[in-house]
């Protein structure tokens, strides 16, 4: 294993994530901008709810299946043909699930009567989203991320594009016509990024009729993965799914009328927390340039290694970090005012841009617990955290203090997850 590999790689996704997170923040500002607050309100609300599905839709394969690639163990052919089918049955069922109970959840849940197509349109990529997914990952395991690059860039420029087309034509119709369709848009971007991948593929595969066949131990194995995988993002995506109703609901309750609590979660979600996140782009890199050296090093029991990779990774997430923290308390007026060309949220952003700079050191260790085979660990964290972050908005929101019931539970949450996902990692290289 050459040890530069690590860091071409995470330089590679470094470059390329800058450059989509400078793409998705103006698509972002494109929609605010077109929309207004209570256009990206709408499509807020919505937007846990396509999270949720997508991470039901990919069911952690993609995480399964870029780790066994990694170990290079297997005949990689023959494991993307076992896990495809796979793939194919859990989607049909989350599609047929969406069209039966989409306008019951909009209704009943959000209580939004208008998010009801929105939901509806979120069956029609999901399938797309899944394959994306899987192609994706083959690279990781390969360690190749120049595929995911550039297919992550085009994808957000088709997106931008369309957006900016098709926003103006069908805002006359409707804030919920244009949330679908903003929602469709997704379609012909994820088509194009997955002919991309296409193109990155060795140009003579050589598949064999072998390698069509579906393969129980491989799909045992890789379920073996995804299982743990997929219940610690259900439970993540469960949590980001259930905040909007149960603020919604609970604002409502204590008599706070709902043009303010779309606005201000609006402000919040929109604007604030995409700002704050920013770094992650950084962040994200490491953890997928990280999980393939955590995995091939770890199956070849070389603990020290692995150590030291990932405290490499902690501290280049840090040190671009704190520098943004700073900066995020500081002068948060002058993000809000360049990017969103808006002065609200100021506040909001004071107050937990310490917080997400312990969310910036999560991605890195929670890919090294899946890469290391402790997903399980993922998942008993996620779910207690997830567990006390619900709970205390709840209790929050009956408080009377309006947006700030989510601000606070959310920083409990960042704080208890990061400590648990540190000590797990530090216990597993014991």
């Amino acid at each position: 294993m050459k040890k530069e590999t690590f860091i071409i790689s995470t330089i590679i996704l470094i470059v390329g994530g800058f450059i989509t997170k400078a793409l998705g923040m103006l698509i972002k500002m494109v929609m605010s901008r077109l929309m207004g607050s209570e256009g990206i309100g709408l499509y807020m609300l919505v937007l846990p709810t396509f999270s949720l599905l997508i991470g039901l839709g990919q069911f952690g394969l993609p995480i399964a299946l870029s780790k066994l690639v990694a170990e290079d163990k297997k005949n990689n052919r023959n494991l993307i043909f076992s896990l495809l089918p796979i793939s194919f049955a859990i989607n049909i069922i989350i599609i047929a699930f969406v069209i039966i109970l989409g306008p019951t959840l909009a209704v009943n849940f959000l209580h939004e009567e208008r998010a009801i197509l929105p939901i509806l349109a979120m069956s029609v990529v999901l399938p797309l989203t899944s394959c994306s997914g899987l192609l994706r990952s083959y690279f990781f395991g390969k360690e190749k991320m120049l595929p995911h690059v550039v297919s992550n860039c085009l994808e957000d420029v088709v997106r931008l594009l369309l957006i900016i087309i098709l926003v103006p034509l069908f805002l006359p119709k409707g804030i919920e016509i244009t949330v679908t369709i903003i929602i469709l848009t997704n379609i012909i971007s994820e088509l194009s990024s997955i002919l991309v991948l296409f193109f990155f593929l060795p140009k003579h595969l050589n598949i064999k009729k072998e390698d069509l066949s579906f393969n129980k131990t491989y799909a045992k194995e890789a379920m073996h993965i995804s299982i743990p995988n997929t219940a610690s993002r259900l439970v993540g995506s469960l949590g980001y799914f259930l905040e909007p109703i149960i603020l919604t609901t609970t604002l409502t309750l204590v008599g706070y009328p709902s043009s303010y609590i779309v606005n201000q979660y609006g402000i919040l979600s929109g604007f604030v927390l995409p700002l704050l996140l920013l770094p992650s782009f950084f962040t994200m890199a490491i953890s997928q340039a990280l999980l393939p050296v955590i995995s091939r090093a770890t199956s070849n029991n070389q603990k020290v290694y692995a150590k030291k990779k990932i405290n490499q990774a902690i501290f280049f997430s840090l040190l671009i970090g704190i520098p943004m923290t700073i900066l995020f308390m500081t002068i948060p007026d002058i993000f809000l005012k360049l990017i969103y060309n808006t002065d609200q949220g100021v506040n909001y952003m004071r107050f937990l841009a310490p917080f997400c700079l312990l969310e910036y050191i999560q991605s890195p260790l929670s890919a090294s617990l899946d890469a290391m085979g402790r997903s399980k660990d993922n998942f008993k964290t996620t779910l207690i955290g997830t567990f006390i972050r619900t709970t205390l908005l709840f209790l929050f929101s009956l408080g009377k203090i309006g947006i700030w019931g989510l601000i606070f539970s959310t920083s409990i949450n960042i704080i208890f997850t990061t400590l648990c996902n540190y000590y797990q990692v530090r216990k597993a290289l014991k």
